[in-house]
């Protein structure tokens, strides 16, 4: 056991304590200061017998919370107390009445707040999962401090994930992707939420981050000088101008490179934008907008910008509070690069997000913050609750993340919405009840159809009828979570309206046919006509899709005591076992995936999604029916399947890949050439020994674009098959794929 050295221990924990107070990013009155003295003394009482996992005082965890809850996220004392004692409640005999009486009801009631989602159980049913993420987004409304303390605490959590187990890692780094990076872009912390999606890359896909973690070192002593060719450039024309500023050279985020890669399906060498340069000038609020674009002109005087790539987030800023000036120019030696143009203030807007901007905020300014809209809106979601907890999880989590358009109203007002929007969409984004009553729109002048897609600049003026209503079909013309949960509102309330009108009917006809309504009928004619509720049975009876026919069926087999006897036989008797193959493993060696800690050998199908072969990096994934299915850990499903469903993922290894086949999908670009066909059959099937099953190939103005499907015995093959392709003269690129 090692011996623990208290007198050093604590010698640590008042220095980190100063440093807390000496970053952080608010001024701390001596009243602030007494008040995170009182927290910070509370916190290391009640946390003096843990530790964590690492062996470390667990007293280390809320002081590091409490620094970014400080400095990176920049809130005041009441947080920084907050976050000091966010375990307290949970983890000790401390309550949240004792914080109350302590301190005061804001802090406590932020304490509460963080208790609430702490009681998240990791391993458990799916909706409950997705339900304690809708609880936790609740605590946005009632305090977004709490979900801002609750990042911080990830964040830490993910720094320091290393003693964990493998399986435990891959799980809160697949929660993290799915939901906590999303939530930090949204809030506008994005030094945040790139640290937390680096982080979730390392623990979700650690060979592909460490890959590109190398080839970022190997390169950086070439990038480093290339940034400084540029800066020193644009830094002689600024300083002839007299304008104050700084310039930072940064490279792309780990994640956001590897997203390249895959979205474009191209090498890290391949990937043009692996770094931007940052210019942070000095300037009032009046003279921001008109300096920005003075810089931009001096930048396009030396390197010529892509026409494509400008972004202007000044004349309108992101919904998340954004603001900069964006371009994309062609550097020396034909790269691009990537210029980000913001003011100091905008700076600190884009990386405090939510504190930054109320420090800017004016006490006149009526205009409500987006944020502020932003908030209101996801109450009105978090409200609805009928929405079932899963699709409110996946539908949230699309608006997290999605791209925006801005639009105009008649009057030349603007709207932010997400990209792919439709002219729907945009009625429920006025008010839902103009969205609900909407008869036709009209964009840019034009009469269009109601899922018309929207695109940044239109003009759209929605026609109303008080005596419109939704259908179903509306849920396919919307993108909206907002949009779509105000349409099933209303087609619910119709279809309780109708289910009343149902259940009389059903009752009376039932009588007629001498059988009562009672709950266990309204059982039996759930399951006797295959459906999920007896809303759905009543709903169905009072429109007339179940008829009187179907109910003499019902009853006639009802009353049939011989078919009665029979389907208790049927229950009583076990399920039948799906046929297992026995594998005779001395005549045939057969690729073997073994599963779990005991490397069971199990019955497994390999999923279509990601089509996985031996060699690949693999879990297993228990279904409701199929089995076990087999993922590859790069699969597109992957994070949502080991964030949402974490108790039903099961490790999974290859121990064996010898003489069965797997198909695998290629996908082949290049310049088109005589015999190039000919000559890629001769790589496969002559010199390899592949099987293909299926080769599509197409040309076009010079350029060919194919897949081949080959049946190959494991990754191992399949790799050097890649390889010996890309030699073949014209061929451009070589990707495995993922089934269509």
């Amino acid at each position: 056991m090692v011996e623990i050295d208290l007198e050093a221990e604590n010698k640590a924990i008042a220095q980190e304590y100063k440093e807390l107070l000496r970053i952080s990013y608010q001024t701390l009155s001596d009243e602030d200061k007494k008040l995170i003295r009182k927290a910070f003394d509370v916190a290391v009482d009640a946390h003096k017998e843990q530790r964590r996992k690492s062996g470390e005082a667990y007293i280390f965890h809320p002081i590091a919370v409490a620094k970014i809850v400080a400095a990176e996220i920049g809130l005041g004392a009441t947080s920084i107390a907050a976050a000091l004692m966010h375990d307290v409640v949970e983890d000790t005999d401390i309550t949240v009445e004792d914080i109350e009486r302590m301190f005061n009801p804001k802090i406590a009631k932020i304490v509460e707040g963080l208790t609430k989602i702490a009681k998240v159980k990791t391993d458990q049913d799916i909706s409950l999962q997705a339900e304690n993420f809708r609880k936790m987004l609740l605590t946005l409304n009632e305090d977004v401090r709490v979900i801002l303390i609750k990042i911080a605490d990830r964040l830490h959590n993910m720094q320091t994930m290393e003693s964990m187990v493998d399986y435990k890692q891959a799980k809160i780094a697949s929660e993290t992707l799915y939901i906590y990076a999303p939530l930090a872009h949204r809030l506008g912390l994005y030094n945040i939420k790139t640290q937390l999606e680096d982080l979730g890359l390392k623990y979700t896909e650690p060979d592909i981050y460490n890959e590109i973690v190398s080839k970022i070192k190997e390169t950086k002593q070439e990038q480093d000088a290339y940034i400084k060719s540029i800066s020193d450039v644009l830094t002689r024309s600024l300083d002839d101008e007299g304008i104050e500023f700084i310039i930072k050279g940064r490279p792309k985020s780990i994640y956001s490179i590897r997203r390249k890669m895959r979205a474009q399906k191209v090498t890290f060498d391949e990937v043009y934008d692996k770094f931007a340069l940052r210019i942070i000038y000095k300037a009032t609020q009046h003279d921001e907008k008109f300096l920005a674009w003075k810089i931009y002109s001096i930048v396009t005087d030396h390197y010529r910008p892509s026409p494509s790539r400008l972004r202007d987030w000044i004349s309108s800023p992101k919904s998340t509070g954004y603001e900069a000036l964006h371009t994309t120019v062609m550097g020396p030696k034909g790269r691009w690069v990537e210029i980000q143009i913001r003011s100091e203030r905008m700076d600190e807007i884009a990386e405090k997000g939510y504190a930054a901007h109320y420090k800017y905020k004016n006490s006149d300014d009526t205009e409500e913050h987006t944020l502020e809209i932003w908030l209101n809106q996801l109450k009105e979601a978090l409200e609805n609750q009928t929405s079932n907890a899963v699709d409110f999880v996946e539908d949230f989590k699309l608006n997290l993340y999605s791209k925006e358009i801005y639009i105009f109203t008649p009057k030349g007002d603007i709207k932010s919405l997400p990209k792919g929007a439709t002219s729907l969409d945009f009625a429920f984004s006025i008010h839902s009840e103009i969205g609900v009553h909407t008869r036709g729109t009209r964009v840019n002048g034009k009469l269009v159809p109601l899922n018309h897609i929207l695109n940044s600049g239109d003009q759209v003026e929605v026609i109303t009828s008080p005596n419109q209503k939704p259908t179903a079909q509306w849920l396919d013309y919307v993108t909206t979570s907002r949009a779509k949960n105000k349409i099933k509102n209303v087609l619910n309330e119709d279809i309780k309206k109708i289910g009343e009108d149902g259940k009389e009917i059903l009752a009376r006809k039932l009588r007629h046919l001498k059988i009562n309504l009672s709950e266990n009928v309204i059982n039996e004619l759930v399951v006797y006509f295959k459906l999920q509720t007896s809303l759905d049975l009543f709903y169905r009876v009072g429109i007339g899709t179940i008829d009187n026919q179907q109910l003499k069926d019902f009853a006639a087999q009802k009353n049939n005591t011989l078919v009665n006897f029979f389907k208790k036989t049927i229950k009583r008797s076990p399920n039948p076992q799906p046929e297992i193959i026995q594998r005779n493993e001395i005549s045939k060696k057969y690729d073997m995936l073994v599963f779990g800690k005991e490397q069971e050998k199990l019955d497994y199908k390999l999923a279509s999604c990601c089509n996985p072969i031996p060699g690949d990096d693999v879990f297993g994934f228990i279904t409701i029916n199929e089995g076990i299915k087999v993922h590859r850990k790069d699969c597109p499903n992957a994070i949502s399947l080991q964030s949402n469903y974490a108790y039903r993922i099961i490790q999974a290894k290859w121990i064996d890949s010898s003489q069965e086949d797997f198909k695998a999908i290629i996908e082949i670009t290049g310049m088109d050439t005589l015999g190039l066909t000919n000559e890629l059959t001769k790589v496969i099937s002559n010199e390899m020994h592949v099987n293909i099953q299926n080769i599509s190939l197409s040309g076009e103005a010079g350029i060919f674009k194919g897949r081949i499907t080959v049946i190959v015995p494991n990754n191992t093959v399949l790799k050097k098959l890649i390889d010996n392709i890309k030699k073949v003269d014209g061929v451009d690129k070589v990707n495995r794929v993922y089934q269509n």
